[in-house]
Order: C-alpha cells, then sequence, then structure tokens
C-alpha cells in the first residue's frame, strides 16, 4: 500500500479542548505532499473567549474569527478533505481530543477516525534533546516554518513521517506504526452516535 495519510494541526482559543480556532492540513500520496489546506473556525459557544496565553502562542484573536465559519459549519469540508485516511499529528492526543470535544459541545457527529501521532513516530526515529515540532520537522530536513501556524505545523508534521517511513522502509503508516512498535487507535465516537448520516459522505 502507498504512503497515504492526512496530517492535521489544531489551534485553540482557550484551555478547553472544544475551543478549534484554526485548522490545518496536508495531504499525502505516495510519500508526497500533493494538497494542502487552512482556515480559521469560530469556537462552539461557551468555549469561544481567547485567552492571551494561546493568542501569544498562534496570534489569533476573537475579531479574527468573526467572520469564520462555526465549527459545525466548517466540519463537512475537514471531513470531506479527511477523507478515510489515516491522520496524523504531533502530540495526536490534543488534536484528536480538539476533534471530539468541539463535536460533543455541539452535537455534531464525525467518524472514527484512525491516528498515528508524529511525536512518538520522532521519538522512535531520531536521537534528540527535544522531540518539540520544529526540532523533529528539523532532523526530518524540514526546516524555518512558522510554529503554531496550524497549516505550516501540519506540512511539518507530515514531513516527520514521510522521513521516518523512508528510514524505516515503510509503505504505509499503519506499517510504520507496526515497525516502529506503536498503535494506530480511533478517536472515540459518542455512545449517542448510532450513525454517521449527519456527516457527508466522501467519494
Amino acid at each position: 500500500m502507498p504512503l497515504d495519510f492526512t496530517a492535521i494541526d489544531f489551534e485553540t482559543a482557550n484551555s478547553s479542548s472544544a475551543s478549534a480556532c484554526s485548522v490545518g492540513l496536508a495531504r499525502v500520496r505516495n510519500g508526497r505532499v500533493v494538497a494542502t489546506a487552512g482556515w480559521l473556525i469560530r469556537p462552539p459557544a461557551g468555549h469561544d473567549r481567547f485567552f492571551e496565553i494561546n493568542t501569544r502562542i498562534h496570534g489569533i484573536r476573537a475579531d479574527d474569527v468573526i467572520d469564520a465559519k462555526d465549527w459545525t459549519s466548517q466540519l463537512p469540508d475537514l471531513c470531506a478533505f479527511l477523507g478515510d485516511d489515516v491522520l496524523v499529528a504531533h502530540n495526536a492526543g490534543f488534536d484528536m481530543t480538539v476533534l471530539r470535544r468541539a463535536c460533543e459541545a455541539t452535537g455534531d457527529v464525525h467518524p472514527a477516525y484512525r491516528y498515528l501521532c508524529s511525536l512518538q513516530v520522532a521519538r522512535k526515529t531520531y536521537d534528540l534533546e527535544s522531540y518539540r515540532l520544529p526540532l523533529a520537522a528539523a532532523a526530518a530536513g524540514y526546516l524555518d516554518f512558522p510554529h503554531h501556524d496550524a497549516l505550516a505545523d501540519a506540512i511539518a508534521c507530515a514531513h516527520i513521517v514521510i522521513d521516518a517511513a523512508a528510514r524505516a522502509g515503510a509503505g504505509d503508516a499503519v506499517e510504520l506504526a507496526m515497525l516502529l512498535g506503536l498503535r494506530v487507535p480511533q478517536v472515540p465516537v459518542p455512545e449517542r452516535a448510532t450513525a454517521l448520516s449527519d456527516v457527508p459522505a466522501v467519494a
């Protein structure tokens, strides 16, 4: 199987995992980044206060998302881009929790995406003092990107997995995980979600 996956990165408005305010996406096919997308998100009601500490990290303020789609409105675009890919994120537990909690906050349903953590991949692949995204990406040969820009982070994350797969001789993301002794878990879907009929099907 080819090395196909989509890297994803969320930024949040505050300490609530549901407060997604930006997303970046990088689609990989046959070990190459072939498509990217990113957009601002108006966080769900009750999770939409912007903390200064978060704004200092990513530079996004409440005024920036006034005209952005809210979580429910942007979810079909997100799911359409992701398709049925394995998702990859750096410290994936954070990004998958954002996806899950934002849907819980709005009553939306997301597919049970499988995912791989590029932070864990980096720890198994490189010998570094720190495995923060900029340093892990540099080890993969991807340098000088604006960290905490969601799209730039997603692309950097993709390059880590592409490089790690080449080093490991892995044909796809699942094989890479197997060779490195990692899991490819699924994002839990709320028990009340008995069907995915509210999420548009992807051709």
